[in-house]
């Protein structure tokens, strides 16, 4: 891992935990996690385990100090950290089959829906969430992977062109 590698995702973190703040909730209390979002691109775009484990904690233990969510605190951490675990192994599968903005997309979607789920489960084992799992599921989770997907997208452009990184899989870089 590279001082320089180090030294933007110190970046991308702070730029989404500025984002988050500015963020509003959804519903309880509860708002889309921008920094899931830039989570899923640096880990796209440095491909790198252990940056990437540093970036998951950094970034759960930044949510777990702004979380307003009962319990929200020991949840966001482990769920950063086994979100991180789980996108990190499917990212080079779907990179075989999709352009990098593609994957920025997919990756954010699902990973979303993948950080939701354990961030409820954790949180109902601590303590009792404030309504069904399914209706938190339906009402923050899906529209937070939405909101994320469309946000990472956006930003993957951005720091994208601002690192110089090849757009397309290297299928297509053969191609041409």
């Amino acid at each position: 891992m590279r001082t320089k590698d180090l030294a933007q995702a110190a970046l991308l973190v702070a730029i989404a935990m500025i984002l988050r703040t500015l963020t509003p909730p959804i519903l309880l209390g509860m708002k889309p996690d921008v920094t899931l979002a830039m989570m899923f691109i640096i880990l796209i775009i440095k491909k790198d385990f252990k940056l990437g484990f540093l970036v998951a904690l950094a970034t759960g233990i930044f949510t777990a100090l702004t979380t307003t969510f009962p319990g929200g605190q020991v949840a966001n951490i482990v769920d950063k950290l086994l979100t991180f675990l789980i996108v990190f192994n499917l990212i080079p599968l779907f990179a075989k089959f999709l352009t990098n903005k593609l994957l920025a997309a997919v990756t954010t979607a699902i990973g979303t829906m993948i950080s939701g789920t354990l961030f409820l489960t954790v949180a109902s084992l601590i303590v009792a969430l404030p309504a069904p799992f399914t209706i938190l599921f339906t009402t923050v989770v899906l529209p937070a992977a939405v909101v994320n997907t469309v946000t990472a997208v956006v930003i993957f452009s951005v720091v994208s062109f601002a690192m110089d990184v090849e757009y397309g899989s290297s299928r297509e870089k053969e191609a041409l």
